[in-house]
């Protein structure tokens, strides 16, 4: 018997619905497996190399917290969007990062390259690599809405999740447009970086697939408010830990290079409280402009910027907006009239997003 059609005897099981997540991803994807299958198979190896599938399973428990209840064979299916719309991101966000590798493997522009330079193409393997990527990219955001509008949801279902689900996309987009702008115009202020991980994670993450979910459970608007209030603070929270991990995290954990933020040139909240508190220091706001704008850092520049952000108290006071993030989102969930084993799991969810490791 298919996963798929089992959900109506197991739904409460966390573990389930991402084994129906990830039976539903292949299904979806081995249905196209020859479409532009040149591209195709790059955008199945990314999604199904692993992640941790954290927007469809926000979606998943806003569906639950509003009231959704099994059959739900066709909201596991609607959630496979998500996904997709996720690896869309990944694909462009690796190309103007210049990243080399994803989840393990080479970033989709490289191994387009890679192919490139074996085959021995004409003109730039670079350049093919990169514009590839773009239309590989391009090509799981259009599945993205294929996955929505194809899961079989009745058309008032539909109509209901389209608001948050355009939404979503907007501010997906804008997000990382607004990430470039820091980065080209030196941006320093903590306002516009907060604002950048409104926008590009907790958006994007957290906020509007609880908002989907919800959505497609029929929430009322007080229901909508209350998660979305959540789903803003934890996503923050999660960005400014994904902050710090960027610049602290172990190589061997999170499997990216050490201070790879700081090498990128990132404008990320710590990085602005860090310009703010070297107001009248001018060794240590040249130490952080130059770690930020050369386009090549040393691992010497790196350890010494991270001790500067330890010694400014950066660290420090980005640690404590988290845990006032933290406490703030379970606050709002807190007024939120929902269901009770929804309510425990997003409280779970909130403290692993803001104190993972990896």
């Amino acid at each position: 018997m298919s996963l798929l059609t089992s959900v109506d005897a197991r739904p409460s099981q966390v573990d389930d619905f991402r084994v129906l997540l990830d039976e539903a991803l292949y299904d979806f994807l081995r249905a196209r497996q020859d479409v532009a299958p040149e591209l195709s198979a790059e955008l199945r190896g990314l999604v199904l190399a692993g992640g941790k599938r954290i927007r469809p399973t926000f979606a998943w428990w806003g569906w639950r917290a509003a009231g959704g209840s099994p059959p739900a064979d066709a909201v596991v299916r609607a959630m496979v969007a998500l996904e997709l719309l996720q690896c869309c991101a990944l694909v462009h966000d690796d190309v103007m990062d210049r990243s080399a590798t994803r989840r393990g493997r080479p970033s989709v522009h490289e191994s387009f390259a890679a192919q490139h330079r074996r085959e021995r193409w004409a003109a730039s393997a670079r350049q093919y690599g990169d514009s590839a990527a773009i239309l590989a990219g391009d090509l799981a955001l259009a599945w993205a809405d294929d996955a929505l509008v194809t899961a079989g949801l009745p058309s008032d279902v539909l109509s209901r999740a389209w608001g948050p689900w355009q939404a979503m996309r907007t501010e997906m987009i804008m997000g990382q447009h607004l990430d470039l702008l820091a980065v080209a115009r030196r941006e320093e202020s903590l306002e516009a970086a907060v604002r950048v991980a409104a926008l590009k994670t907790a958006a994007y993450t957290v906020e509007r697939p609880l908002h989907l979910g919800a959505a497609l459970a029929g929430a009322d608007a007080d229901v909508v408010d209350c998660l979305r209030a959540y789903g803003h603070d934890i996503g923050v929270a999660f960005q400014l830990r994904d902050d710090l991990m960027g610049v602290f995290g172990d190589a061997s954990v999170t499997g990216k290079p050490v201070g790879e933020d700081l090498r990128e040139g990132k404008r990320t909240p710590l990085m602005a409280i860090a310009f703010s508190r070297a107001q009248g220091l001018p060794a240590a706001q040249r130490l952080l402009r130059r770690c930020l704008e050369s386009s090549s850092v040393s691992d010497r520049t790196v350890d010494e910027v991270r001790a500067l952000l330890v010694e400014l108290g950066a660290v420090a006071a980005v640690e404590e907006h988290i845990e006032k993030l933290l406490a703030s989102g379970l606050a709002a969930l807190d007024r939120a009239v929902i269901d009770d084993e929804a309510r425990r799991e997003l409280v779970r969810l909130a403290n692993r997003a803001v104190q993972r490791t990896t």
